[in-house]
């Protein structure tokens, strides 16, 4: 495998602005080769040839998501990250960020100087604007939200929607945030739609693959599907590897042939969705298979069961705790192969204990914490490793994404 031994240029970084991409002045095939080891050392019980190639997530116009501070003063404002002080630093030129971002950064930041809203002052604990969060489609369709303090602000943007649709056109849902708390969180729970309501992330048909190092070869397994974003619904990242991530557990799911699976934790639902049957293939054993996604937001639970409808895939969605739903289960109704994608800390030890008793033959394991994948492997001793991989969802950090298929020894 050749890997490419050049990495983007970053004025932010060389000027020390910004040091969020620690490692971007390493060459990315050192940073793969990293991770890819980081993983083998803290899973030292799979076997060698179980490791498949790592997944490249590129080096620039990667990043679907921007999640940008809003620093300066009213009329001038930053977006970018909170520098020494509080002080805002504009980091609008980004190379991480997908072009379609990218491009509407100066835009909307116009837009919000127009406004002559404030931004927050952290130290000081006053002012309105907080953040501008901005996800983009693969279409180029953009989500904008902007999270703000107080009623007053959000009044100001509802009027202000005639001249940010025309500044920022491509935005096809807008929404503002309210966060009045002096608190460490990116959101508030109270969410104010102005414009449309759901963003679709394609991840099929003519949608970009990896390309470059561990660039995945081309699968007819590979899910054709169309995810509903809702702005406080999570997805990830990195658009071209979230692709070969749910290909990847499709293929794991072909070549097994469950006739049953659960999606525990999943969100929209990517997996589900991926390794459901569709209406086109109901004459072959795959329309046999049951899958049920679990997640405890009503909102993804809405969505994805939007997206199973509009492509005529036959899974279903439940809004409840993914531990409290395995623990409550008949010896029944457990299927034959579960799929978990847990956040950081993993599924802790109750749900690996259920796991690794309740009978179920196959596990597929997605997790942004080899760490904790660790620790919940080793209370999983039924399982072992069949095949495993590495998808750098997250280039210039040490952040990663890994996925095993584990079978019953």
């Amino acid at each position: 495998m050749v890997l490419p031994m050049t990495t983007p240029r970053c004025d932010y970084f060389e000027a020390g602005r910004c040091r969020s991409c620690a490692l971007i002045e390493t060459p990315i095939a050192e940073q793969l080769a990293a991770k890819d080891a980081r993983c083998r050392a803290l899973l030292p019980g799979v076997r060698e040839t179980a490791w498949l190639p790592i997944v490249s997530g590129g080096e620039r116009d990667f990043r679907n998501k921007a999640k940008l501070v809003v620093g300066g003063s009213a009329g001038a404002v930053t977006l970018g990250i909170l520098g020494p002080g509080g002080v805002g630093v504009d980091l609008r030129d980004c190379l991480i960020q997908e072009p379609a971002i990218r491009a509407a950064i100066p835009r909307i930041a116009a837009f919000l100087n127009d406004t002559k809203l404030a931004p927050y002052d952290v130290p000081q604990r006053r002012g309105e604007l907080k953040y501008a969060l901005v996800t983009a489609a693969p279409s180029g369709a953009l989500m904008l939200r902007c999270v703000v303090r107080s009623e007053h602000a959000l009044a100001t943007l509802r009027r202000a929607l005639p001249e940010l649709r025309a500044a920022v056109p491509e935005a096809t849902v807008i929404s503002v945030n309210l966060l009045p708390e002096h608190v460490a969180l990116l959101e508030g729970e109270r969410e104010e739609l102005l414009l449309g309501s759901s963003l679709t992330m394609e991840l099929g048909g003519d949608a970009p693959r990896a390309s470059g190092a561990g660039a995945a070869e081309p699968r007819p397994s590979d899910p054709g599907i169309a995810l509903h974003l809702r702005p406080q619904s999570f997805f990830q990242t990195n658009t071209v590897v979230a692709r070969e991530l749910y290909a990847q557990a499709a293929d794991w799911v072909a070549q097994v042939d469950p006739a049953s699976i659960w999606d525990l934790y999943c969100g929209v639902g990517g997996f589900a969705l991926a390794c459901a049957p569709r209406s086109e293939r109901a004459n072959g054993p795959v329309a046999a298979r049951r899958v049920l996604g679990v997640e405890l937001s009503a909102e993804a639970v809405r969505s994805a069961e939007r997206s199973a409808g509009e492509a005529g895939i036959a899974a279903r969605f439940v809004a409840q705790d993914a531990t409290a739903f395995a623990l409550a289960a008949t010896p029944a109704e457990v299927p034959e192969l579960v799929i978990v994608n847990p956040p950081r800390r993993g599924i802790g030890a109750e749900l690996a204990a259920w796991l690794d008793g309740c009978g179920v033959e196959r596990v597929i394991y997605s997790s942004c914490n080899p760490e904790s994948l660790a620790r919940d492997l080793a209370a999983m001793p039924g399982f072992e490793v069949r095949e495993a991989r590495v998808f750098d969802m997250f280039p210039h950090t040490t952040h990663l994404e890994v996925m095993v298929l584990l079978e019953r020894r």
